[in-house]
């Protein structure tokens, strides 16, 4: 138990080789939020991961520390999801890799606090083409290699402000909304070919990063509607990634799962 009498963050999972010979790509992979974890995770369950980022040095630093675990260094292939021939050249370097792919996870993201009064245009179009067209982008790119293949799983990172109003952040709700939408039309297009597409809807995960696009006051408020006092660690919500992309998830596509303990 915390100090509060909320249970603490528990212990770390050992892997058990869930992904075992599968190959998975992780978009927005560097840095220490979602991405890097769920790339960790995936290589602690086995699988061959290929990361991508558009921030190459912090690429580079992700690379390095999945070498250990991985055995190699894994590929590591820069890539601004808003623009299509990256997107083109990333899957082609991930399929080349290693042959073919089975997991993609769409983790890219952007965010920002703005009301709609006072949003801009462009504000308005950086939050969506990254976090709703990237993710379009990138399901798209996924999809073609392994509809063809016949099998694969994707897993788009959503978020809880897809169906929870939240002021200062419509662009962001109204990408992550899309992102649910875009997962369940997929994820019916892609069954007859053995293909699943499901989601995650984290609520507060908590991160060094997250300061920097939150203010402090409106942190502390999100984490009080938290049933156990506190955010998420990234890799907690790794593990619900890693479980929609593993087999036992096999029955399941079109899902948005909540990744929360948030109350109302």
């Amino acid at each position: 138990m915390g100090s509060s009498g909320l249970p603490g963050v528990p212990p770390y999972p050992k892997g058990h080789q869930l992904l075992e010979g599968r190959t998975v790509l992780v978009t927005a992979a560097a840095g220490t939020g979602i991405g890097l974890a769920t790339a960790r995770r995936c290589a602690e369950e086995g699988a061959f991961v290929v990361l991508s980022d558009r921030h190459e040095r912090r690429l580079n630093e992700a690379a390095e520390e999945l070498e250990p675990i991985m055995g190699a260094r894994p590929p590591a292939v820069p890539c601004d999801v808003t623009n299509e021939a990256e997107v083109q050249r990333l899957f082609e370097s991930a399929v080349g890799a290693a042959g073919h792919l089975d997991v993609l996870v769409n983790n890219a993201g952007l965010g920002g606090t703005a009301q709609v009064v006072d949003m801009t245009d462009e504000q308005w179009r950086a939050v969506l083409d990254v976090t709703l067209n990237g993710t379009f982008r990138c399901t798209r790119a996924g999809l073609r290699h392994m509809v063809a293949r016949g099998s694969g799983a994707i897993v788009n990172n959503a978020s809880v402000i897809g169906w929870r109003a939240q002021v200062g952040q419509a662009h962001y709700a109204a990408a992550k909304a899309g992102v649910m939408a875009l997962t369940r039309c997929a994820a019916l297009e892609a069954a007859p070919a053995g293909v699943r597409v499901n989601a995650v809807s984290p609520s507060l995960a908590t991160h060094p990063f997250l300061t920097k696009v939150m203010a402090e006051d409106v942190l502390d408020e999100l984490t009080t509607r938290e049933a156990y006092g506190r955010g998420a660690e990234p890799w907690e919500v790794a593990n619900v990634i890693v479980f929609l992309a593993s087999d036992y998830a096999g029955y399941m596509t079109g899902e948005v799962v909540s990744v929360s303990s948030q109350h109302p």
